[in-house]
């Protein structure tokens, strides 16, 4: 399997199945285990596994795979001090989560973005 695709399409899929499962895998931890920070991370990897694989099947333009990326930074960032919290009892880096939200919000917006990009003849 060549994950180095030259549009990144696969890596993509690959990004929203593994967040996918991890959302549903954690979903179950905050449900056994209890946890605020551990349903909210769940959310969060729930609520953006498909934007991942749509992404990654559409085969979209490079802009939409740069903001895509960007997204799954911030959901790494944000989700993993969300986990550390409750797993480890401290944050993963001080601030981790602002910078993930931060990089969720500007991936949003640069998927938003994407959609004015002119598509190459």
């Amino acid at each position: 399997m060549n994950l180095a695709d030259p549009n990144g399409s696969r890596l993509l899929v690959l990004a929203g199945g593994l967040v996918g499962a991890a959302g549903v895998a954690l979903s179950a931890a905050a449900a056994h285990r209890g946890g605020t920070f551990t349903g909210t991370a769940a959310s969060f990897l729930l609520m953006h596994a498909p934007v991942f694989l749509a992404i990654g099947l559409v085969g979209a333009n490079r802009w939409l795979r740069m903001a895509s990326l960007v997204l799954l930074v911030g959901l790494v960032l944000f989700a993993g001090d969300l986990l550390a919290r409750d797993f480890l009892g401290s944050r993963l880096f001080p601030t981790s989560a602002p910078i993930g939200g931060t990089l969720l919000i500007v991936g949003w917006l640069a998927i938003a973005i994407s959609a004015l990009a002119r598509p190459r003849s």
